[in-house]
């Protein structure tokens, strides 16, 4: 049994999060830069059995395609070519960083620490994939 990993995808960098064996919880994994996410997937995927990928979808508030996607969407095309075994799956992502920033807050993070954008990244990855595993215990 694999696991589910996910990604909050951006121009620069991508945060990553994963399940566990079980798919039970969500973890911040790690931010990647997003030139060398390929080269992440390849190493991780190469030491860690992953089931399917999680891609955040960037929308607007009326559920529109926001402008990030058309940064999304040749970098996954790209994924999806290097990695034709893998399933590669979209999921709304919105509120995940107001989400991530008031998370971070609630858990005592300093500030310092909270305006660092790579854990904001990580911490949106992660709440794309409880969102995502939630939807599935209630589908």
């Amino acid at each position: 049994m694999g696991r589910l990993l996910a990604i909050d995808y951006g121009r620069v960098r991508s945060g990553i999060a994963v399940t566990d064996p079980l798919k039970i919880t969500a973890t911040a994994l790690t931010t990647v830069p997003s030139g060398q996410l390929e080269t992440f997937l390849r190493d991780y995927l190469g030491r860690e059995q992953v089931d399917k990928v999680i891609v955040g979808l960037p929308r607007n508030l009326d559920g529109s395609p926001s402008e990030s996607q058309r940064y999304l969407r040749p970098a996954l095309g790209r994924l999806r070519k290097a990695f034709p075994a893998m399933e590669f799956e979209m999921y709304d992502e919105r509120f995940t960083s107001v989400i991530a920033h008031r998370a971070m807050i609630n858990s005592g993070m300093k500030r310092s620490e909270r305006r660092r954008r790579e854990n904001v990244d990580m911490m949106a990855a992660c709440i794309i994939l409880n969102d995502y595993l939630e939807s599935l215990r209630f589908a």
